[in-house]
């Protein structure tokens, strides 16, 4: 039952985050577009790993993710599936997350100089498609 529940929570995260995410691109607040946007990246990476019985407080979902693929520890099908989450998960790790939040400290650009249009548009058709594929997974895992 708490599976469930913090599933079905972490897919509420997800949208949320979605919904802000839209409506920061709509404002053209392209920082702000990308940053909620890996949120979603991130809580629906979390939901796959916490369907698989790893921790939500695990840290780069992808990598856990990767190794759970390669230990065959997954369906094929649901593999096949996961495959598609992991470019995602990775290029919008930690380090976009840090830049988002603190922008690139080592050449003094700040988070809002970053991002532009383009970046936005593209992290929330990750983030889309990372909703679309984890409930793919869920209702597989069910």
């Amino acid at each position: 039952m708490g599976l469930k529940k913090n599933v079905e929570y972490r897919f509420e995260l997800a949208r949320g985050f979605l919904n802000e995410a839209e409506q920061d691109y709509s404002l053209k607040r392209w920082r702000a577009c990308v940053a909620a946007s890996i949120m979603v990246i991130e809580n629906t990476g979390l939901i796959v790993l916490m369907l698989f019985g790893v921790s939500s407080f695990a840290h780069q979902p992808g990598v856990h993710l990767s190794q759970l693929i390669s230990e065959g520890t997954i369906a094929e099908d649901i593999a096949l599936l996961v495959k598609e989450l992991l470019p995602d998960l990775e290029k919008y790790d930690s380090y976009q997350k840090m830049l988002a939040k603190y922008g690139d400290e080592s050449s003094y650009r700040l988070p809002w100089e970053i991002f532009n249009e383009h970046e936005g548009l593209l992290a929330i058709e990750s983030a889309r498609k990372c909703i679309r594929v984890s409930s793919e997974i869920a209702e597989l895992v069910k």
